[in-house]
């Protein structure tokens, strides 16, 4: 039996459910978590030849390859007007990602690739967390979890990830240096890189010039850099975070820690949000999603592209069955 992955639907109000519908087609080992209406909306604006098949788990096998399967998460209600902001359509995303992680952490799917969600629902929706991220490490039991980034060309973890940036100044201590570094290494790994090289960003401008702008180079990175030496990590920096990606899209560097949100996902976003793919890491099953947003400006109309989607479940298979290349050599 076929153990699928669960595809989030996203902010039913944005182009997640459209995409999503896009990204299983023709994919027997993918079924869609979310609201019906929503996910109908979508069938009959992308696939109209497809039919919805509402199934009541993942091992229910779709009827045809003309069915697209669908479970459906949380209170259901009529789709909600494209383009507007929420807290009904904000409950029904976070639904579906609260389902997709029961169903990994009980390994009934072989990991989640989410649809894009929009953080103003989910705040008007009361839910606390601000992104997938926080979400995904809290209610999958995670102590610590990371951002990675990734397209063709070149791969970022984040030190930090959804705060101000005054807050992430605060929150990038040696603690979360060690942290992100660990798990670049780890993310490289479970793409088969048998000795990543990870680059590490400074904070400030010119990775602090010696301590002219500022000593968090010296005190904080500089420190977390030598600890996982020590563990064998081949990491090396603070790299001038203006130039350290270029040197990794030139082959030099494996992974980037950038120390906060924009400056590890600017360089990737820069490269095509098409091309790009998030993964967490640190959570004991697989999750992806696409480098992109909700796209309000063009829910609705048919036109977006499900590129990244695609791709990001397509890496989700690679890093599903590195996972169960692991378990099986660690039971030999």
């Amino acid at each position: 039996m076929v153990v699928p992955f669960a595809i989030t639907m996203g902010d039913p109000a944005g182009i997640g459910p459209e995409i999503a519908v896009r990204a299983v087609l023709g994919q027997p080992d993918a079924v869609i978590l979310g609201q019906r209406s929503a996910v109908a909306r979508a069938v009959s604006l992308v696939a109209p030849d497809h039919d919805l098949q509402v199934v009541s788990g993942p091992e229910d096998a779709a009827v045809s390859d003309r069915h697209i399967r669908l479970i459906e998460a949380g209170v259901q209600r009529d789709a909600p007007d494209y383009g507007a902001v929420s807290a009904p359509a904000g409950q029904a995303a976070a639904d579906a990602i609260l389902m997709a992680i029961e169903l990994a952490k009980a390994g009934r799917v072989a990991g989640i690739v989410t649809a894009p969600i929009h953080k103003e629902a989910l705040s008007a929706a009361g839910i606390k967390f601000p992104g997938h991220t926080e979400m995904l490490a809290h209610h999958g039991g995670a102590d610590r979890v990371a951002m990675m980034l990734a397209n063709d060309e070149i791969r970022t973890v984040l030190v930090t990830i959804h705060v101000s940036l005054r807050q992430a100044i605060e929150d990038a201590d040696f603690d979360a240096q060690m942290a992100a570094i660990r798990l670049a290494d780890e993310g490289c790994r479970a793409f088969g890189i048998a000795r990543p090289r990870v680059a590490v960003a400074g904070l400030n401008p010119h990775a602090g010039e010696g301590g002219l702008f500022g000593r968090e180079e010296i005190e904080i990175i500089a420190p977390g850099i030598a600890a996982a030496r020590a563990e064998g990590i081949d990491a090396s920096g603070p790299w001038p975070g203006d130039t350290v990606f270029m040197a990794a899209r030139a082959g030099k560097f494996d992974v980037v820690v950038a120390q906060y949100h924009d400056q590890g996902l600017i360089p990737v976003k820069y490269l095509g949000l098409d091309k790009g793919v998030n993964v967490t890491l640190g959570l004991s099953f697989v999750r992806t999603s696409p480098d992109h947003g909700t796209a309000f400006d063009i829910a609705g109309q048919g036109i977006a592209s499900a590129e990244s989607m695609e791709t990001a479940l397509r890496m989700a298979r690679v890093l599903a069955a590195a996972r169960g290349a692991v378990r099986e050599e660690g039971t030999r």
